[in-house]
């Protein structure tokens, strides 16, 4: 029995350095020359080939959404390559359907640019800008999240929508390679100088353990935005509300956004948390409550711990939602958080009377 746990060990360490050379091989010793990239038949630029075409794109200034930071796992970094991409490969099909395939979209972190290619990328990608940075303050929320807030030097101000997002980029350390990962804008969009984030400690995440322990007040940071399509509609309907975790950061930009155009509309923002140290912004929420006379905010813990004296909601933030809301019919709801809490709020909603085109949500991988 040792001797075939060993042989498979053995055969495992030899696949993985034949895959690792291959990689090294594929960046580094294959020599495709110079290739010319020309964008929505207008924007045309030379790069040395090698390199996917988000990274190329990424060098010369052209920034497309990709939460994973280029690993092929969240599937954001959707462009049209009508020319030059080769065969669709297998890492991307699970992130196209059939009408993407059709229009030749595909993920340009899995793309290699091998020769001459010609794409399509939305243009509102194109005013997409890079902005450096100084982090002005760290301020700890809960024991795994913290609030970063960045000063922009140059370009100093920026404009979005409340709900967009950033790319952070997070430098080379410790043997990580550098890479881009996106995080949620909580900040008052009127503050057009500071870029608020809340963010998760996530273990082994390569930009939250960098933002944790190694990002210091003062120091530079660099990010390029903003992305995203997560916004306020404009219409009357109540809102609901639901977030859990470091989700509360584009709702908190919304409530902002409320609060500065004395938005009346009825909302109602669930918010779970494991325990009751893990609530954070609550007197913003309040502050909130005060200068929007048709909000509440509504804190659900999962575990009262013994002794305590909390008396608002307890259990999951979903159970507290069909607790209070019998009949969504009229509402649109906004949800943020991880895959799992957002799938079963959506099952809790549509029980509930709301169609699914009036529920708006940001997944976080």
């Amino acid at each position: 029995m040792a001797g075939i746990i060993l042989s498979v060990i053995i055969l495992s360490a030899i696949a993985a350095t034949l895959a690792a050379l291959l990689v090294i091989a594929e960046r580094y010793v294959s020599n495709y020359g110079e290739c010319d990239i020309t964008i929505n038949g207008e924007k045309a630029f030379t790069v040395q080939g090698g390199a996917s075409l988000l990274e190329s794109l990424t060098a010369n200034k052209i920034f497309i959404p990709s939460a994973c930071g280029g690993r092929g796992t969240c599937g954001y970094c959707k462009v049209k390559v009508l020319e030059g991409a080769g065969p669709l490969l297998p890492t991307e099909e699970p992130y196209l359907d059939d009408k993407e395939r059709e229009s030749n979209v595909r993920l340009s972190c899995q793309v290699k640019v091998r020769n001459a290619l010609s794409i399509e990328i939305p243009k509102e990608l194109l005013s997409v800008q890079e902005y450096d940075c100084v982090c002005e303050s760290i301020k700890e929320l809960s024991g795994d999240i913290r609030e970063f807030r960045f000063k922009l030097k140059e370009p100093d101000k920026i404009d979005y929508i409340p709900g967009q997002y950033i790319q952070l980029f997070t430098p080379s350390y410790d043997g990580n390679e550098e890479v881009y990962r996106a995080y949620s804008i909580s900040s008052d969009p009127e503050d057009k100088g500071i870029i608020e984030l809340v963010i998760r400690l996530v273990p082994g995440g390569i930009c939250t353990t960098w933002c944790f322990k190694h990002l210091k007040e003062g120091d530079a940071a660099m990010m390029n935005g903003p992305y995203g399509e997560f916004r306020l509609t404009d219409t009357d309907a109540p809102i609901l509300f639901v977030a859990g975790g470091s989700g509360m950061a584009p709702i908190k930009c919304m409530l902002h956004h409320m609060k500065n155009t004395s938005n009346s509309r009825k909302a109602t923002y669930f918010f779970g948390a494991n325990r009751e140290q893990d609530l954070f912004y609550r007197d913003e929420m309040g502050a909130f409550e005060e200068a929007l006379p048709n909000f509440k905010f509504v804190p659900v813990i999962a575990n009262s711990e013994e002794g305590s004296d909390w008396k608002g909601e307890t259990g999951l933030v979903t159970e507290a939602l069909e607790r209070s809301v019998k009949d969504a019919s009229s509402s649109e709801a906004f949800l943020c958080g991880s895959p799992g809490m957002i799938d079963a709020t959506i099952n809790v909603l549509t029980k509930l009377g709301l169609d699914k085109s009036k529920i708006y949500y940001d997944k976080f991988a």
